[in-house]
């Protein structure tokens, strides 16, 4: 029997729309910025990957909410 695994795709939503996106991949999560072609890093997990993508937002930014695509 095969078994198959999809990854997932989150977004990161704040005030003004989309502000990045983190991707599940073989070995953990990649974190992409809107508007950058590569992406921030790899991180181990999905909550490290939601905070590294936070941190990039700036000073003061609020948290954008995040959603399984």
């Amino acid at each position: 029997m095969e078994s198959t695994h999809t990854r997932r795709l989150y977004v990161g939503y704040g005030s003004a729309g989309a502000v990045g996106s983190i991707r599940e991949t073989e070995s953990g999560f990649a974190v992409t910025m809107t508007g950058a072609s590569e992406p921030l890093g790899e991180y181990p997990n999905l909550a490290i990957a939601k905070n590294a993508l936070c941190s990039h937002l700036g000073h003061g930014a609020p948290r954008p909410e995040f959603h399984e695509h």
